[in-house]
């Protein structure tokens, strides 16, 4: 019998042998992939995996020539291989993967060494070992510019697997999904995430087809996709990749609301958020999933969405592994978990999870699980940082814990719950002990190695030095300085370490521990140095270049005298390939002005590694600074790409937009002599904003209306969108930014916060389509005017009644309102406002004694004024004695101001009076 290849490729990509491809051929390649799949590495010492691993440089090339001219596998692009060879290299390759996995993130400690499966000639044997391999893998492993972690075990493994996934491949379809996996491992071993190929996520595209009739491999795919993208930033494009694969898996699940009770002491239940989910029935695991199937919450060690779920049937399957040790919370008040009240309508009415009863939901596969976890990150990625984002995370994390079904996935969920408590008092100090105890778990074996590795690649478990960071920032956090301090020293990270050492006031020991791992004499420092590794002469050699770059680059942050002159020296040493370097360049040059080698730097940063949005951002704001709008434009754009709730760059772009001219070029203005005076430079201004295309205006707004989801009470950036929205036409949108603004500045800027003239335009507007609404226009024009009149005049109506008359007020600010009524036909409301506008005015405010000619002439065009006001709409309000008020409206001011009675205007006052009188 052949070899069933597409078995194989199945059963290392899903990490379950079937019994039935032992029995389908002979061949060695079927022992190493099962054995493989079971998690035992042991045949990478062994013919005839060991062979590929031969050696073929020279003893004198070993040291200069990469690893991919070591061995004669990366040389044979051009002669045709079988499917044997293929699988050999397939499985060899996820071996060494693996075996990379197993030494940095699931444990327990690796049992092979790098040596072990090489083939070396005597000359090479004296040659290499161990710290020239790890030296060499650190090195090559760095990738856009930043450093691998140069304390991960056994990284040449890592290395390994990526030059054998790098052969072609002509028999086998699965080879892109392992490149996938691949660099997403790459990826987290870097210090920043970088750009990965474009064709890394696109390639594994077809085999979606291929699997369309496999509901959990499609989705596991779709699920990996995601968590690259995830991981890189990309999260509008993986949030859709997550619900594919809950698609495609066909999980069933909606967040809701159902009854329970969250304390000790609570009385009566309140409607608490629960996720309701249900995994399809699969036939495929024998009995574990009729035990999916009956278990209920609570089942599994009391971590269930309740206690009413604790008598349930408990069968053997995986929820009865050996799971993470869960910590208990043990508060006086809080219970340990929601307890929901058991019913059979929770849901939403008509919802195909109507049936669920919260308080005994089934088991999830372990599959559906992974993809809970990834839609709870999509939940942090897509949302604010706010309390409102942590409760809406809970849900989909007490639904996993609730039935525990596999090492590595329980262990991201006890994971992500001790990050969402680690804010809250009274589970701060659970979520510490949690971490600590997932920590602690790696080098233990109380799970197999194939339970561990199962499900790895389909979430985003951190490595093992980085969770060990994570635990040493978290003590940072609660002030336990010295544990953190020793943490960071052990795994040598020193840029944390120094962050220790100045929370400590101790800047001169953060200078002396960069400087002694630059010099090589880092045993020779104190004790309290001395805690750390020294480096021998070997290691000290071997320091790679990226890492190096990245110690200076440091040395100059804490040296700022010197920073120049190091950062300039890091750039020298990486070999121009440090963009950590570069960004620290460029913003030394942004600091102190010097904004075009600013530029030149940063754009050298952003093309090394161009996923860090603060570097694109200074770059922009150094373009503007250069009015170098094409520049800028296209800095803040990658900005908001990156990072689109990043409210700064969306009015960022929207100003840069309302600088430009066609086609994103800069507004030119006519050339004239500097002599012209201010008078005419302003009116150059004004001549270049008149000839700002409308598509930037319209490009300008929609960017500061995105902006604008993300910074709420930034009154700043509602006032520009309040006056770009007047430009483009949006006027109901330019009056819900006057709202805005007024509410965030009325308690301290009064009537100032009032922009006058928008409001008027507004007031105008809302006039105009009244009085047009029904004239002259077809019929269904006359609708349509009507129906935006009637929004807009709505939304200016709540204007001033909600939101501007409750907080402030002026003359101005009355007679808009009057004539927002008048329109409106409410006269006698309008001939109110406009006697209130009259009394806050000049003319009504004006005393005895007034000496002021200018205020006296305006306050007698205002009293001129206010009496047509009462002579056109008093006589249209029923009851209004209008000719008595204008009568008094004159004598009271005349009265008052007899002192003037020698200006011309005293006479227009008087012909007034005879007027009203005559009227009489």
């Amino acid at each position: 019998m052949g070899l069933d290849v597409p078995g194989i490729e199945k059963a290392l990509l899903t990490g379950k042998w079937d019994d039935g491809l032992s029995t389908s051929a002979d061949a060695p390649v079927i022992k190493i992939a099962r054995n493989v799949v079971n998690g035992d590495f042991s045949d990478l010492k062994t013919p005839p995996s060991r062979d590929l691993f031969t050696v073929t440089a020279s003893p004198d090339a070993v040291l200069d020539r990469p690893f991919a001219a070591w061995f004669k596998f990366s040389e044979a692009s051009a002669v045709p291989s079988t499917v044997e060879d293929e699988l050999l290299r397939l499985a060899c390759a996820v071996a060494c993967l693996h075996a990379f996995l197993q030494a940095n993130w699931t444990g327990p400690d690796l049992d092979i060494e790098p040596l072990d499966i090489l083939t070396l000639t005597p000359e090479l044997s004296q040659a290499v070992n161990e710290d020239l391999i790890h030296q060499k893998a650190v090195a090559e492993l760095a990738y856009g510019g930043e450093p691998a972690y140069h304390l991960a075990k056994a990284p040449f493994f890592l290395l390994l697997a990526r030059l054998l996934l790098d052969t072609p491949f002509q028999h086998l379809q699965s080879v892109p999904w392992w490149r996938l996996r691949t660099w997403r491992i790459h990826e987290q071993v870097l210090d920043e995430p970088v750009a990965v190929p474009p064709d890394v996520i696109t390639s594994v595209d077809p085999l979606l087809e291929s699997f369309a009739v496999e509901p959990d491999i499609a989705g596991r795919l779709l699920l990996e996709q995601g968590l690259l993208e995830h991981y890189v930033g990309h999260d509008k494009s993986a949030a859709d990749y997550f619900v594919r694969a809950a698609r495609a898996t066909q999980l069933e699940y909606e967040l809701t609301g159902a009854l329970g009770k969250r304390t000790k002491f609570q009385q009566t239940e309140l409607t608490q958020l629960i996720l309701l989910a249900e995994s399809r029935e699969r036939n495929t695991e024998g009995g574990s999933d009729t035990a999916a199937r009956l278990e209920t919450s609570g089942a599994a060690d009391g971590e269930g969405d309740s206690t009413a779920g604790s008598q349930g049937l408990r069968l053997p399957g995986p929820a009865t592994a050996a799971i993470p040790e869960t910590l208990k919370l043990d508060d006086d008040t809080l219970l340990e978990q929601t307890a929901f009240t058991s019913s059979s309508t929770a849901g939403t009415p008509g919802s195909r999870l109507s049936h669920i009863d919260p308080a005994a939901q089934p088991a999830l596969h372990p599959l559906d699980q992974s993809i809970l976890l990834a839609l709870c990150l999509n939940v942090k990625n897509l949302s604010p940082a706010h309390g409102l984002t942590t409760e809406q995370m809970a849900p989909y994390i007490a639904r996993v814990l609730s039935h525990p079904r596999n090492w590595s996935v329980h262990t991201m969920a006890l994971l992500l719950r001790s990050r969402l408590e680690a804010n809250r008092t009274r589970t701060v100090e659970r979520a510490t002990l949690q971490l600590q105890a997932l920590v602690d778990q790696m080098p233990t074996a109380d799970a197999p190695l194939a339970e561990r590795l199962l499900y790895i690649h389909s979430i985003v478990l951190p490595s093992r030095w980085e969770m060990e960071k994570e635990l040493a920032l978290r003590f940072l956090a609660l002030g336990v300085v010295k544990s953190a301090l020793a943490i960071f020293e052990r795994l040598e990270m020193w840029e944390e370490s120094v962050r220790c050492w100045q929370a400590m006031e101790r800047a001169d020991k953060a200078v002396a521990i960069v400087r002694d791992l630059l010099e090589g004499r880092k045993a020779e420092a104190d004790t309290v140095i001395a805690r750390g590794k020294a480096l021998s002469d070997s290691r000290k050699q071997g320091l790679d270049a990226a890492r190096e770059a990245k110690l200076w680059c440091l040395l100059g942050d804490l040296e700022p005298a010197h920073a120049l002159e190091h950062y300039t020296r890091a750039w020298e040493i990486s070999r121009a390939s440090s963009g950590r370097a570069m960004r620290s360049l460029g913003g030394y040059y942004f600091a102190r002005g010097n904004y075009p080698e600013a530029i030149t730097c940063l754009r050298r940063a952003v093309a090394i590694n161009p996923l860090l949005s603060r570097s694109w951002f200074i770059l922009g704001c150094a373009c503007v600074r250069e009015e170098d709008w094409e520049g800028a434009r296209d800095a803040f754009v990658r900005c908001v790409t990156i990072d689109d709730e990043d409210g700064e760059s969306w009015n960022n772009l929207a100003s840069v937009y309302l600088r430009m001219g066609q086609a994103g070029k800069k507004v030119a203005a006519d050339d004239g002599s500097d002599e012209t005076g201010n008078a005419a430079q302003e009116a150059q201004r004004e001549d270049a904003e008149k000839r700002i295309p409308f598509s930037n205006k319209l490009l300008a707004f929609r960017a500061l209306k995105q902006g604008l989801k993300y910074s709420y009470d930034n009154w700043r950036m509602w006032a520009n969108y309040m006056i770009v929205a007047m430009d483009v036409g949006e006027l109901s949108e330019a009056c819900r930014a006057l709202t805005r603004v007024v509410e965030e500045r009325a308690t301290k800027d009064g009537a100032a916060a009032v922009d006058e003239d928008v409001l008027d335009k507004l007031v105008d507007a809302v006039a105009r389509g009244s009085a047009e609404s029904g004239e002259g226009k077809p019929e269904g024009a006359a609708a349509g005017a009507a129906a935006a009149s009637t929004g807009l005049a709505r939304r200016v109506t709540d204007l001033f009644e909600l939101t501007i008359l409750p907080r402030v007020s002026s003359p101005r600010i009355s007679r808009a309102r009057a004539r927002l009524l008048t329109a409106q036909e409410r006269y006698e409301d309008a001939l109110n406002a406009y006697l209130d506008a009259y009394r806050a005015g000049p003319a009504g405010t004006m005393e005895r004694g007034e000496t002021d000619i200018a205020k006296w002439r305006e306050a007698v065009g205002e009293v001129e004024e206010t009496v047509d006001v009462l002579r056109n709409f008093g006589p249209r309000v029923e009851g209004f004695k209008w000719k008595l008020a204008a009568r008094s409206i004159v004598r009271t001011f005349v009265g008052r101001t007899k002192d003037f009675e020698d200006e011309p205007e005293w006479a227009r006052l008087t012909a007034l009076q005879e007027e009203i009188r005559r009227e009489d």
